[in-house]
């Protein structure tokens, strides 16, 4: 054995509590279990052990055995049992993983390089199994303490922070796997009173009961979910094992196809999935007895947190409604979405709803006329009212606003005042 690995034999015991007391300082919830003398006694002996098997093993570079991860996952199980969050979990990973590489450098020698080269490559491979056997068994040792509901916003919450552990957590809770989700936002209207926490918890708890995907309340007026999306290169744990690699898509055929009425990604949605997320937003918006806002955009599981900003500006943008009737995307609201980015246009924006305030039920007509393709029977018809009517309407927009509702710069600009109006109401 060299230097290095003597050094850190030596040093076991003494960096072992240094790594119990600062879980102690970091992390309240682990300073609470270190408070019991059985306890920090564990904790300690669990410390040790961990380094002296990574010093055993790696000076052989030999990997962990089935017992050592066993004892791994069954210390992560106690863990989980006592009610350790999944939050404290992960942190206390991270801690372990920094205290490691700064216990090797501290340990280090100028010469011994060789010995050095070894420990450090055995630590990644050999590390993140551990974390894996202490993740798998803290995920089983919860669920004989923390509700079901709570365990699925847990998996919401792991995967919009780019959580690695949530992969396993959603096969400890029988959700798949899959590559890409719906990921969709409900807004509750800023006029309407936010929901008190019995209430949020009441409405993920009947969702949960009948349609179990990854949700969670980012706050009290906004609802998350997460609606898996199959595909070819989705899997769930039935599919094939954990650790099994999935096998390659074929590369598409070069083509140069029309421009799609809705970016790619969301031409894949299949109607059931819209269908999906629409029947959600609308139980949310029911159960809640409030009016909300629904939209929606497709990412890649590792994208979500980047994807989450995106979702939240679109249902920002979206109308607000009693019973949401569609599920709005970013092609329906750009032009809003770019013109809120420049304030001289927002500005000039609001000056045109200000006006069409000022006529007879203006917006919701042309909201009807726009959502009807400027048909003006059915605009009528839907408005309830005769063709006339709405050409009265639709010449007072123009008087008012000095924009003709029917011209192309009318649609441009009338209905995305009309769509900010909506979204604000």
């Amino acid at each position: 054995m060299g230097d290095l690995f003597a050094t850190l034999t030596r040093r076991v015991d003494a960096n072992a509590r240094r790594a119990v007391e600062l879980y102690a300082r970091e992390l309240p919830e682990y300073k609470a279990l270190a408070s019991g003398d059985r306890e920090h006694t564990d904790l300690l002996e669990f410390a040790v052990l961990l380094r002296r098997r990574t010093v055993e093993l790696s000076a052989h570079d030999r990997p962990f055995t089935g017992a050592d991860l066993a004892v791994i996952a069954s210390v992560g199980h106690e863990r989980g049992r006592a009610g350790i969050s999944l939050h404290a979990h992960r942190s206390v990973l991270g801690l372990h993983s920094t205290l490691t590489v700064r216990e090797i450098h501290e340990a280090a020698d100028p010469s011994g390089l060789d010995d050095l080269m070894r420990l450090l490559g055995w630590v990644g491979p050999q590390g993140t199994a551990a974390q894996n056997a202490y993740t798998r068994g803290f995920l089983d040792g919860q669920r004989n303490v923390v509700p079901l509901v709570e365990r699925v916003q847990q998996l919401a919450a792991a995967l919009l922070a780019g959580d690695p552990s949530a992969a396993e957590l959603a096969r400890r809770l029988g959700l798949p796997v899959p590559d890409r989700y719906l990921l969709t936002v409900v807004r509750i209207a800023d006029q309407d009173p936010p929901l008190p926490p019995p209430a949020r918890a009441e409405i993920i708890g009947v969702l949960v009961d009948t349609d179990r995907v990854p949700m969670r309340w980012q706050d009290p007026r906004e609802f998350v979910a997460l609606l898996p999306l199959p595909c070819e290169a989705t899997s769930g744990p039935s599919e094939r094992e954990p650790d099994e690699p999935a096998e390659p898509a074929e590369p598409p055929e070069p083509a140069e196809p029309p421009e799609p009425a809705e970016p790619p990604e969301l031409t894949e949605v299949s109607e059931r999935e819209w269908e999906r997320a629409l029947a959600m937003s609308a139980a949310v918006a029911e159960i809640a007895g409030r009016r909300c806002a629904v939209g929606a955009t497709v990412a890649d599981a590792g994208a979500l947190p980047g994807a989450l900003p995106l979702a939240r500006r679109i249902s920002g943008a979206a109308p607000v409604e009693a019973v949401p009737r569609k599920v709005t995307t970013l092609a329906d609201v750009f032009v809003e979405l770019g013109a809120a980015r420049v304030p001289e246009v927002d500005h000039w924006l609001r000056g045109i709803a200000d006006r069409l305030f000022q006529g007879p039920d203006l917006v919701s007509t042309l909201d009807a006329y726009y959502r009807h393709d400027m048909n003006r029977l059915l605009t009528a018809a839907h408005l309830y009212v005769h063709p006339r009517t709405l050409d009265y309407r639709l010449r007072r927009a123009r008087e008012l606003t000095g924009i003709d509702p029917t011209s192309t710069r009318g649609v441009r600009a009338l209905s995305a005042t009309v769509a900010r109006i909506l979204a604000d109401t």
